[in-house]
């Protein structure tokens, strides 16, 4: 699909939407292959959730990770994606294989509930330009009519309007808000609004046939759910989700006292480990218990990125406003696997994530959670109370982590302490017995 290069495909996109001013910051490429597309994104400060499943092109979520391109492994099928409502400036499908228009347009549904108001959806590959490629793709020509067809039906039942079909690409963009949408007869009344639910809610929780209504406005140009400033300046901007109260316990004020906490400390991470200044020592990190993202946010300017985590036992659920912040993440419970490849991240945050976790789960299996995800000579930042910390460094010695625990950046006296991790290469003694 990029035959001049991924480069040149998104100059094209580029000519079609505006890709420059900061509006577009956040994009999801469904079926991401290798992750070309977000990986050329990266330079144009928009930032990609890639994502693809395991089938048979095998592990290309892996080979993004080594590339150092943010992805997880996924797939559109009966479950939401891992996504709050209203995540994504701009979403993007180039011969992703999905059918599009087939079950009631459920997979567009899909796609609309994590679309940002204004969002665009951009499609390449079939069955668009069909005319001038149906030989080559070995299908008729009124087959491919009929899918295009059945796609413009589903975009028109969501209330999205077509900006443009141009070449190989096709884009549509969202309403801004649902006032007039399924009034007019140019809408058609299916699928119906969806009754009273949570739209963020997205861990085991089924796709359904019905569109996911946007918050109320009171006129045709209100943004619903609030509008946001273009990046960089929304990153430091009190999230709507938090200045409209809709997140319990989170206020404007709390907000900043976190953007403030977060710059202190990363400064002091950095004095006290001086690899984490140094450009391209780390390019992939998780942060497992994200909040509102000021972990990620005080790096920013460095060549890196980070997968904001919101637990889904956490109290808040703030990975909303992480997205209205410019950042990336998802909804994980670490009493379980992540979708991820082993050895795919270069350092793991972890703030009071033990905690957390604590009755809820075993240390011991997050800990080899950790230890699977993370690369060899890989990092590990640990906050947590200093009890569970002892226990924490005994079983970072047993994965053959070498680690040491240093204060609170408020000094001694402070519970909370600090653990400071790497992971060691390591290879089983020559002389074990191999039948044991």
């Amino acid at each position: 699909m990029f035959p001049n290069g991924a480069d040149a495909y998104i100059d094209d996109i580029g000519k079609l939407i505006n890709l420059n001013d900061g509006s577009i910051r956040t994009a999801i490429d469904t079926g991401c292959g290798v992750a070309s597309w977000g990986a050329y994104l990266l330079s144009r400060n928009i930032t990609a959730m890639s994502f693809a499943p395991r089938d048979t092109h095998e592990a290309q979520v892996q080979f993004a990770l080594e590339r150092g391109v943010p992805a997880l492994i996924g797939v559109i099928a009966s479950k939401r994606l891992p996504y709050p409502s209203r995540a994504f400036d701009m979403a993007h499908c180039s011969r992703c294989l999905i059918p599009w228009g087939q079950y009631d347009g459920v997979y567009l549904i899909e796609v609309d509930r994590v679309l940002r108001p204004g969002g665009y959806w951009i499609l390449s590959g079939p069955p668009i330009n069909w005319e001038n490629h149906w030989r080559g793709w070995e299908r008729t020509q009124e087959d491919l009519n009929e899918e295009q067809t059945q796609i413009e039906k589903v975009a028109k039942s969501l209330c999205w309007k077509k900006l443009v079909q141009k070449g190989d690409l096709a884009i549509w963009q969202k309403p801004i808000n649902h006032l007039d949408c399924k009034t007019g007869p140019k809408f058609t009344q299916t699928p119906p609004f969806c009754p009273v639910q949570n739209p963020d809610s997205a861990w085991y929780t089924d796709i359904e046939t019905c569109l996911t209504r946007l918050p109320e406005v009171s006129n045709e140009e209100e943004v619903a759910g609030g509008a946001i400033a273009n990046w960089p300046k929304r990153l430091d901007m009190v999230p709507p989700r938090v200045s409209s109260g809709s997140i319990d316990g989170v206020t404007p004020e709390i907000f900043q006292e976190d953007v403030n906490l977060w710059k202190k400390r990363i400064s002091y991470y950095k004095t006290v480990n001086s690899q984490l200044g140094q450009p391209g020592r780390y390019r992939n990190l998780l942060d497992m218990n994200a909040f509102l993202g000021g972990f990620a946010a005080s790096l920013v300017e460095d060549p890196l990125w980070v997968m904001n985590i919101v637990p889904v036992e956490a109290k808040a659920d703030t990975l909303g406003a992480i997205y209205e912040r410019g950042l990336i993440g998802t909804y994980q419970s670490w009493c379980e696997a992540m979708s991820t490849y082993p050895r795919t991240y270069d350092l793991i945050h972890a703030d009071s994530v033990f905690t957390l976790y604590k009755d809820r789960c075993e240390m011991e299996d997050i800990m080899l959670e950790m230890d699977r995800i993370l690369r060899p000579e890989g990092s590990v930042i640990i906050r947590d109370d200093v009890d569970l910390l002892v226990k924490i460094k005994k079983i970072a010695e047993g994965l053959n982590w070498e680690s040491q625990i240093v204060d609170h950046e408020d000094g001694p006296l402070v519970r909370e302490k600090l653990l400071f991790a790497v992971k060691l290469y390591w290879t089983a003694p020559a002389d074990s017995d191999q039948g044991s």
